[in-house]
């Protein structure tokens, strides 16, 4: 063990170990948990934190980084190197002070927001939150102070705080990159949200009964999921306030959450979180434990949650597959005919929930937190601000109105509550890259819509796998798009998307 980078495969090694125990307490904390456990699991997972943080951090890291550069590396093994680089200049910006106290007000906040969402007690969380806005202001600038430092093209102050807490969760990217793709989002969506919210008020749209059963809604979407590849040997379906998938490749973790009076609510979170699960399965497993062996970041990892959820799930074909599942958990009914439960499965609605949210809609509800986290970070507003301005949002871009409902409105998430500003735009990132992505797999597979109606993903996944999963985190986000599809991130692929399967055009 004595070449710089062997040391630091065995120290990124031992940090992998410690991060799949981090990633089972968060799943233990959402779904089994006692409320009365959570101020001793925020000790626990402090100490955690503080633990990895000290030894990413350490002198000795520091050393062997500079001495690795020195090596011949393959370049894998150079891939590696700038992973690791990359993963100890993020954490060395931080004091563990602050990364301490920042996992014990996370804690604290997710399990305060589990109970006063619910009461609509904004009064209670509104406190809450702007400690943990507090706390996340400190650690973009302590960011955007260790940025500066390395990089003269950035500048200190407010401006940056962003931009560093972006890049957190889609390396490389920045509120520059981003904007004018929104820009554009929000120019072109609301007169093809009103365009075909008008087309679908004269097709006919048969109630679906209700209620569902909450266990028999688990069964079918735990089937759906298996059917979709995920190994139950190598992971788990559970129950959470808000869905997600966590955990390691070998041993994965999913939520969701089901609606008596909403089939596809939590099928489609299912199915979203499947396609998570998918990608962490399918990284490359002689890479595991090291950082270039993990997905490249947040917005590829949305692509592929939001390729399986908008991509294959909303096809006429992919209803055709699920339309006698329905029929096997819930009996006959003349309203599980497959075209009905199409019409249903590509509904355009403007709701208040994101979650909840069709694909034409969602980027709204992204666009609206986007706005309002720059805007805390610039301190142009207070916490106290937000919900007047959720609300003015909501109604100028869909009109909805949320005052009064901050539980259907900024009390929705639990992201904010767990401290995760900036991560909201890899959501639309992502749903684009899937755009773009699928139209590529489409012309690779003449039948593409011919599998998915007979139940057979593994074409698809296989694409993926070559194109997507397999290169971990060795590429950057855009080349890998870039490889796949031809050509970097393009929004028009997900604006024709969305004209030729709600318009026909």
């Amino acid at each position: 063990m004595n070449k710089p980078y062997q040391w630091l495969e065995a120290r990124f090694n031992r940090l992998s170990q410690l991060a799949h125990f981090n990633h089972l307490a968060n799943w233990d904390q959402a779904t089994q948990m006692p409320s009365g456990g959570a101020a001793a699991r925020g000790e626990a997972m402090a100490e955690l934190s503080l633990i990895r943080h000290e030894l990413l951090t350490a002198t000795e890291v520091a050393e062997q980084l500079a001495m690795a550069s020195g090596e011949a590396l393959t370049a894998i093994q150079q891939a590696n190197l700038r992973a690791m680089q990359r993963q100890y200049d993020l954490s060395v910006a931080v004091p563990g002070k602050l990364v301490r106290a920042k996992t014990q007000a996370a804690m604290a906040a997710e399990n305060a927001w589990r109970q006063l969402r619910p009461a609509n007690n904004w009064t209670e969380y509104a406190p809450i939150l702007k400690n943990m806005v507090d706390l996340v202001r400190e650690e973009a600038d302590a960011r955007v102070d260790s940025a500066s430092k390395q990089n003269a093209n950035i500048t200190a102050g407010k401006a940056a705080r962003y931009d560093q807490l972006i890049n957190l969760y889609e390396p490389g990217c920045s509120s520059a990159f981003i904007a004018p793709i929104f820009a554009r989002l929000k120019q072109t969506l609301p007169a093809l949200i009103n365009q075909v919210s008008e087309r679908q008020a004269s097709q006919p749209l048969m109630p679906l009964p209700t209620p569902l059963h909450a266990e028999k809604q688990f069964q079918l979407a735990r089937g759906v999921s298996q059917k979709l590849g995920f190994d139950f040997e190598r992971g788990r379906m559970d129950l959470s306030h808000h869905p997600f998938c966590g955990g390691v490749p070998d041993d994965i973790r999913i939520t969701s959450r089901f609606d008596p009076n909403d089939l596809f609510d939590g099928l489609m979170s299912t199915i979203h979180e499947t396609g998570h699960a998918l990608y962490e399965a399918g990284l490359p497993k002689s890479l595991r434990g090291q950082p270039v062996g993990e997905a490249q970041s947040t917005g590829l990892h949305e692509s592929q949650s939001l390729l399986f959820e908008m991509q294959l799930a909303r096809t006429p074909e992919f209803v055709s597959f699920l339309q006698p599942q329905v029929e096997q958990n819930f009996g006959s009914h003349s309203a599980f005919a497959s075209d009905n439960l199409y019409r249903h499965i590509t509904r355009v609605s403007a709701g208040h929930i994101r979650v909840a949210a069709d694909e034409l809609t969602y980027p709204m509800h992204i666009i609206l937190r986007y706005e309002i986290e720059q805007a805390l970070m610039l301190e142009q507003i207070e916490v106290a601000d937000i919900p007047a301005l959720w609300d003015e949002k909501m109604q100028q871009y869909l009109g909805v109105a949320t005052l009064g409902n901050d539980k259907d409105g900024c009390m929705q998430d639990v992201h904010w509550a767990a401290g995760e500003f900036g991560y909201f735009p890899t959501y639309t990132l992502g749903a684009l890259y899937a755009a773009q992505l699928t139209a590529s797999l489409r012309k690779t597979q003449p039948d593409f819509g011919a599998a998915i109606a007979q139940g057979d993903f593994g074409s698809i996944k296989h694409w993926l796998s070559q194109h997507v999963w397999q290169h971990g985190g060795r590429y950057t986000t855009e080349q890998i798009i870039t490889m796949a599809t031809g050509e970097p991130l393009n929004p028009d692929f997900f604006v024709n998307h969305l004209k030729r399967r709600y318009l026909d055009e």
